[in-house]
């Protein structure tokens, strides 16, 4: 296994479309020589990465695999995951689509229609991988939005979706892990936090400390963090320093221990219990499990 560079933290990207677009499409036609381009990171939009020739390593969440060929991923809201294609072979693209869940309003997929569509977005949360029959289908579909504009684009996209959420040639990527779930509104004082945890969280975050950041009480910010996450604000932290740990894991030589320190956290055994609760096996068994998930499309 080739090693790449670990990038330390998971970054809040932030993410803007193109004047008068709802939606980013992006198309890369070059061999990718800084793998560090491919960092590890987050954002409340809905990605969809199509690859038609390549080779690369998925990391999504507490999953890792890697393909050989092509891919076809839909990652749904605040899922981490790295970059994926580390190499483009002669004539091959990575198209990327990303765009808010609310980015045609805040019913629009509340209508029944729109029903299959809405579940596909909230399977998404985990990571789907698509199978070569719907690669087939769907990836000349992807590539074709680079040159559609307007209506067109967007009518494009919605028949894209509709053709993965009557997909069944996929497979769960993330099934045991999590996204950071959140609310689109008030997103400002989202992303202070996330950015205080992204900068913090190899050290105690005490509630008085990211309360002040959003220039609350400490009961307030409580209420308002659950509300908004679903979650406390400890074990949103403990997600995010899990999810740290599976990538130093996967990615580095550093003793177990080590990494139960380098995520933050000050008891070795209370790591090994929320690793093991996270992701549904212990620490070393993660770590052992990691040549088992290569995968080939």
């Amino acid at each position: 296994m080739e090693k790449l560079t670990v990038n330390k933290k998971p970054t809040l990207e932030k993410i803007s479309p193109g004047f008068g677009s709802s939606i980013l499409v992006r198309q890369h036609t070059k061999k990718i020589k800084n793998k560090n381009s491919a960092f590890w990171h987050f954002h409340p939009e809905i990605e969809l990465v199509y690859v038609d020739k390549g080779k690369g390593k998925r990391h999504i969440g507490n999953h890792l695999s890697y393909f050989n060929n092509s891919q076809l991923i839909l990652i749904g809201s605040n899922l981490p995951h790295n970059g994926f294609a580390d190499r483009l072979t002669t004539r091959g693209t990575e198209t990327i689509i990303q765009f808010k869940p609310d980015f045609l309003g805040d019913t629009f997929f509340k209508i029944p229609e729109m029903s299959a569509i809405t579940n596909l977005l909230e399977k998404a949360k985990k990571g789907l991988l698509y199978k070569p029959e719907t690669k087939k289908t769907v990836g000349p579909k992807i590539q074709s939005l680079i040159d559609l504009k307007g209506f067109h684009r967007i009518s494009m996209l919605l028949e894209i979706l509709n053709d993965l959420a009557v997909a069944e040639d996929y497979t769960l990527l993330n099934v045991d892990g999590f996204a950071f779930e959140t609310e689109a509104q008030d997103s400002a004082k989202i992303d202070i936090i996330f950015k205080h945890i992204n900068t913090n969280f190899q050290r105690p975050i005490p509630l008085d400390e990211i309360a002040e950041k959003v220039s609350m009480t400490v009961p307030a910010f409580c209420r308002y963090f659950k509300k908004a996450t679903g979650k406390t604000f400890t074990k949103l932290v403990n997600e995010y320093r899990v999810v740290h740990a599976t990538k130093l894991l996967s990615e580095s030589q550093s003793s177990i221990t080590d990494i139960c320190f380098e995520c933050g956290f000050n008891n070795f055994s209370h790591f090994n219990k929320l690793f093991n609760e996270i992701t549904g096996k212990s620490a070393s068994k993660y770590r052992s499990e990691i040549k088992h998930f290569l995968q080939q499309d």
